[in-house]
């Protein structure tokens, strides 16, 4: 019997998922391997993070530990609760017990109650569909990042297992054929009631040096302001088992309930070498609106256009991640202090992960030294199609001192939002430059102006993140905040020297221009010298790059009309 094969007793096959193998991990020294739910908890010291097939799938697999971990310790109650489970290594030890006690509920191939599925779920015409339908790697028409082409024929136990968390948690949405009891059908059909839960978010945790620390940082109390959980929060291992059709009026109860939310309804179909089919429908919806009180996993906006089509005087909405920015360029959506609307005073506009709340909250209460550096790690699906696939996953980590959190120290937090800023508005300069390199050659600019944007942010992408982990060591963030500055000057001007090397001879010669304020010669030259004007002037620097030259440049040399001044609004930002 392989480790992913199904076991039988004189029984029904049975796959235990507290005692065999199937989480992916990472061990502290580099090693990888496949542990039961038992051992990863028990092992959690030892071990860097659990991983998964896709990013996405780690972090369904995260939620759904940390349901257990909130259900196994009834808790943490509050902040001193939290600190006794920080000092004590054995924190843990009440999880067999607690296994022991749910175990027909973590079987995944229970014949009555298999785990996060329906056991009798089928459609009228007892159709069974392919794998792919829950492997989100091999998305429906268009196989993307993976070796198995063109179809999933069959899976592995273990798999099938984390294919299942993950379907709850990101599945696509779409027309699905409908399974018999679900009253939503119309003629054979439930059209589209939106993604897995997990796939509205723009999903934030925290991550530690071991998984021990990454759960327990994530592991909010019970009395954390602005989050509410009931007190009779409970997963879905200890509530009825759901039939096919959704259950009425059902709402959040805390985060047990969230993490391990039911938003499909499945059935896998197996025989003793594993799965090989699936029946896969629409479950338990949720809408995603103002559930900010709810769901500390995701950043929020505010969304004055829901206000107006609901009619509701405040609409938070998850923020989702763009896969076209790193996570550093939305440093603010994460460390920003949640502004406290006093009376008339307007409500914020974002809202900053209740993940790092809570880890502000530590900080600010002397649980973790301001020194402690934890890894804020985003992870989130990109639909497409009117979401009926996956078109991208983002995955990205910034490593942040949690002084930057303390309620203290919010200078520093400030000087790193604004050093992204510093960023934005340097990148914006050289997307001029490329912008003027193109109307100099006879281009179009939109291209080019683009390309060279990307370029710019990609140039300082590693030296942000290493300035980032040394500012929270500063005596002076003030100095530290100048000293980015320049960085950020002398690496947008490399990139911008690449520019002019790399343009065309017509941008050399360049062509005359009209401005709203005359004719102008513009060449490349020309583009040069107002381009080191802009990134001193964005920058907030007033000394020159040094070469008269370069002043005699933006001084109008090349100008027609020496009143021409700046290139026409159009080319620039």
């Amino acid at each position: 019997m392989t480790e992913s094969s199904g076991s039988r007793a004189n029984g029904p096959l049975s796959f235990d998922l507290t005692q065999r193998p199937w989480i992916p991990v990472l061990w502290r020294d580099g090693t990888q391997g496949e542990l039961s739910l038992r051992e990863v908890f028990a092992q959690a010291g030892s071990l860097r993070r659990i991983v998964g097939d896709v990013p996405t799938q780690e972090f369904a697999l995260l939620r759904l530990l940390l349901a257990v971990a909130h259900d196994a310790l009834n808790g943490p109650r509050d902040i001193e609760d939290w600190a006794h489970l920080w000092a004590d290594d054995t924190c843990f030890a009440p999880f067999p017990a607690y296994f022991d006690a749910h175990l027909a509920r973590f079987d995944l191939l229970h014949p009555r109650t298999p785990f996060f599925q329906v056991a009798d779920l089928h459609t009228a015409r007892d159709e069974v569909f392919s794998l792919n339908r829950i492997v989100a790697d091999v998305p429906n028409g268009e196989p993307f990042f993976t070796s198995r082409m063109p179809a999933v024929d069959r899976l592995g136990f273990a798999e099938a297992a984390r294919w299942v968390v993950h379907a709850h948690a990101y599945d696509t949405s779409g027309i699905k054929t409908a399974t018999v009891g679900d009253a939503r059908a119309k003629k054979g059909k439930v059209y589209p009631l939106g993604v897995g839960w997990a796939g509205a978010l723009g999903g934030v945790f925290v991550e530690g040096d071991s998984l021990r620390e990454t759960l327990l940082l994530n592991l909010v109390a019970a009395d954390t302001a602005g989050l509410r959980i009931d007190a009779e929060d409970r997963p879905a291992w200890r509530r009825e088992p759901c039939g096919p059709a959704a259950v009425a009026d059902r709402h959040p109860s805390g985060v047990r309930d969230l993490y391990s939310w039911q938003t499909r309804r499945l059935r896998l179909h197996f025989d003793e070498a594993g799965v090989h089919g699936v029946v896969l429908g629409y479950g338990d919806p949720l809408a995603a609106h103002n559930l900010h009180t709810r769901e500390p996993m995701t950043a929020w906006r505010r969304s004055t256009a829901q206000e107006k089509k609901r009619g509701e005087a405040l609409v938070y909405l998850p923020r989702e991640h763009d896969p076209s920015r790193a996570v550093w360029r939305g440093l603010a959506s994460l460390i920003a202090e949640r502004e406290v609307a006093g009376q008339g005073a307007e409500a914020a506009s974002s809202l900053r992960p209740g993940i790092l709340e809570w880890v502000a909250r530590l900080v600010t209460e002397g649980e973790l030294p301001r020194g402690f550096l934890i890894r804020t790690r985003v992870v989130g699906a990109v639909y497409g199609t009117q979401q009926s696939v996956i078109d991208e996953i983002v995955d990205d980590q910034l490593a942040v001192a949690v002084r930057l959190l303390h309620r203290q120290d919010r200078e520093y937090a400030q000087q790193a939002i604004d050093a992204v800023g510093d960023a934005e508005h340097a990148v914006t300069a050289l997307g001029d430059l490329a912008t003027d390199l193109a109307r100099a050659a006879g281009a179009q600019p939109e291209g080019p102006r683009t390309r060279a944007r990307e370029r710019g942010f990609a140039a300082l992408d590693d030296p942000y993140r290493i300035w980032l982990r040394t500012l929270a060591d500063a005596s002076d963030p003030d100095e530290q905040r100048t000293i980015w500055r320049h960085e950020t000057r002398r690496i947008i001007d490399r990139v911008g020297k690449e520019l002019l090397a790399e343009s065309s001879d017509a941008a050399w010669e360049g062509r005359i221009v009209t401005t709203p304020k005359g004719a102008v010669w513009f060449n490349s030259a020309y583009a040069q010298g107002w381009f080191r004007r802009r990134l001193n002037d964005a920058l907030g620097l007033s000394d020159s790059f040094g070469s008269e030259a370069d002043e005699q440049q933006v001084s109008g040399a090349d100008v027609v009309e020496t009143d021409a001044g700046l290139p026409a609004e159009g080319a620039r930002s």
